[in-house]
């Protein structure tokens, strides 16, 4: 084979090849600004009118900071795939309004954890009275979390786990699990225990499916929950809570 031809092969695979890349990312934006589990209204609402709670938003991320004198703790907390930041305010708005936390609720670029490469200071900087984080996450955020922890002062985990080896950290963990979870059941969860330090603490909701964790309505394989809204709030605010202030 001349030179020729073989210039013009090699064109023409470059060419299929950046074709078949560009339909590749095309394919992922138009997925991932579709069917996105938007926060539901009233929840979203509620957070917005509490007098206890200074709401701050920007492209970024979303702060829901005490009015009153902070505990000095605060959370990153990563939405799962797909999921509105604004879908989780309502879950957290008690650590903000009794417990005094600042809760810093990202915005992950194409609503998928997995791309977003922003470090935790990212959300962090910039935000005073907060002297120690805890980096937190739902599902597929959850499994981010672990990925920025190694910067945390501790990690919460909503209805997640680890990919990432964290067994030898010096990290308190708290992993909160769902019993009628039909994503991140309590099985995939336990499958993944060895992935945490020793003395983490693994609690299970009775009751609570996937969607629990946030207000952004059922999701497609999920359990059927059967714990209500209320309650749940309560559930989450004193384990985290109690895992801040043992």
């Amino acid at each position: 084979m001349t030179a020729r031809p073989a210039r013009r092969i090699l064109r023409w695979t470059a060419g299929v090849l950046g074709g078949l890349l560009v339909v590749a990312v095309a394919g992922l934006v138009i997925w991932s600004q579709t069917g996105v589990y938007a926060a539901e209204e009233g929840a979203a609402a509620a957070v917005r009118a509490n007098a206890e709670i200074a709401v701050s938003e920007d492209s970024g991320s979303l702060t829901l900071a005490p009015v009153d004198a902070g505990s000095g703790a605060g959370l990153v907390f990563t939405p799962g795939a797909k999921v509105e930041a604004w879908a989780y305010a309502a879950k957290l708005q008690e650590l903000v309004a009794e417990e005094g936390m600042t809760v810093v609720i990202t915005k992950p670029w194409l609503n998928l954890a997995f791309f977003d490469p922003r470090p935790l200071d990212a959300f962090t900087a910039g935000i005073d009275g907060v002297d120690s984080w805890l980096v937190g996450g739902h599902s597929l955020g959850g499994v981010r979390a672990c990925q920025l922890a190694e910067n945390a002062d501790g990690l919460v985990l909503f209805a997640s786990y680890c990919a990432a080896d964290l067994s030898t950290r010096d990290l308190p963990v708290l992993s909160i699990a769902g019993s009628a979870d039909g994503l991140s059941t309590p099985e995939k969860i336990a499958e993944a225990r060895g992935q945490l330090p020793a003395d983490a603490v693994l609690v299970e909701i009775p009751g609570a499916a996937h969607s629990s964790f946030g207000d952004y309505g059922p999701q497609k394989g999920d359990g059927v929950p059967d714990i209500n809204d209320a309650a749940m709030t309560t559930e989450i605010t004193e384990l985290i809570s109690d895992f801040v202030s043992p």
